[in-house]
Parts: C-alpha cells; sequence; structure tokens
C-alpha cells in the first residue's frame, strides 16, 4: 500500500529538528507530535503524550553512555533514525536518535495517544482491557515497531514523526525517569516528561 502524509493534517519534522544539542529540549518538543507507521499495509498514527530524554555523555542511564557497541552504534549517527532495543528479550523499545553524528542523544518516547488506524492496534495487540498505547512496549507493538527497525530514517514513509496542524496546547509535566535505578544519581534526572491530563500516559508523576 502506497503512503502518502496529508500535509494538510500533517507535516513530517524536518532533519533540523532532531540535530539540535538540547536532548531534553527535543523530549518535550516532541509531546504532541504524531508518530506514523506504515507496515504490512496497515498505516497507524498516534500521539506522542511521554517522552524520556537520554545524553550520550556522561548519564549512566544511557545505553551508548562511554561506549560505543554494536547495539548502539545507531546513535552515535545523525538525528532522525529510529534506534528500537529489546528489553527484557519481550518488549521493542522505540528511540528517536538525536543531536550531531558521533553525539549518541536519544529520545525514549513512552506512550502515544491512538489516533488512526485503531482496528490494526488492536490486532497487532490482541486487545484486552489493558491500555493500547499506554506503555513503550505496548505502543511499539500496536504500531508495528519492532529491533529490524533500527536504523529507520524518521524522514521515510514507513516510519516517520509528524506535526499536527491543530496547534493544541497543554501543560508539560516532568518526573524521573523510570527503570534507570541502577544509574545512581543519574537515575534522578528529570528528564521524563508528559503532557498534563492525558488518560495514556505510562505513569502519572506522583
Amino acid at each position: 500500500m502506497d503512503f502518502e502524509i496529508n500535509t494538510s493534517v500533517y507535516e513530517k519534522l524536518p532533519r533540523s529538528f532532531y540535530q539540535r544539542d538540547d536532548v531534553v529540549q527535543v523530549a518535550k518538543d516532541l509531546l504532541g507530535k504524531v508518530l506514523i507507521s506504515n507496515f504490512d499495509g496497515m498505516i497507524t498514527a498516534g500521539k506522542i503524550v511521554e517522552t524520556e530524554a537520554y545524553c550520550g555523555r556522561g548519564d549512566k542511564a544511557c545505553h551508548a553512555n562511554g561506549k560505543k557497541t554494536p547495539r548502539t552504534q545507531v546513535m552515535y549517527g545523525d538525528g532522525g533514525y529510529a534506534y528500537v532495543y529489546l528489553c527484557y528479550g519481550i518488549h521493542h523499545l522505540f528511540n528517536v536518535v538525536t543531536n550531531r553524528e558521533g553525539l549518541a542523544d536519544a529520545v525514549l518516547i513512552r506512550a502515544i495517544e491512538p489516533l488512526d488506524g485503531l482496528d490494526a492496534m488492536k490486532e497487532r495487540r490482541k486487545f484486552t482491557k489493558a491500555k493500547l498505547t499506554s506503555g513503550p512496549g505496548t505502543l511499539t507493538q500496536a504500531m508495528g515497531i519492532n529491533v529490524r527497525m533500527t536504523g529507520y530514517d524518521l524522514l521515510s514513509d514507513e516510519l516517520c514523526v509528524a506535526s499536527s496542524t491543530k496547534g493544541e496546547k497543554f501543560k508539560i509535566l516532568s518526573d524521573v525517569r523510570i527503570g534507570v535505578e541502577y544509574a545512581e544519581e543519574d537515575a534522578l534526572r528529570p528528564w521524563r516528561f508528559l503532557i498534563e491530563g492525558n488518560s495514556f500516559v505510562s505513569k502519572k508523576v506522583k
């Protein structure tokens, strides 16, 4: 199935959006943007409502902190590409690589609010009463994203992030990141960001 974004509603984010040097600001700015996938003839889209920032230098919670491995190699490339890794051997977690080549910053997309392709999302998730896309592992399953998509260009027609012409206004809340207790003092960085009052966030701020 050919896929073209409806430019009257969505516009792909330019490479320059991802190449900025402040990963925290990029994580905030991704809120309200629309993640779109086109796999297996199924188009799905969801508003990003929760993110986490990770810095490739001096952040013990970041996979690329001080080390380049085959898994993290894509993080050391230019901003605007996908980094997808497997967590606990089960969950495929989708990250947006940011900044310039060699710096290895990334933003984890933790939750989205479904906008389009709801039937496809439910089919992939074998939907139960659990929140459909409320969590980094559930949203990737719903959108057909897995580790094979590592390295995908986020300006492609298969996987991209777009802005919405709706111009929605919302309040951003911040909190510590989730599941990075091993990072010692870096675990306390308030680098998880979410849209206040959105029912699809994975965990509310205390």
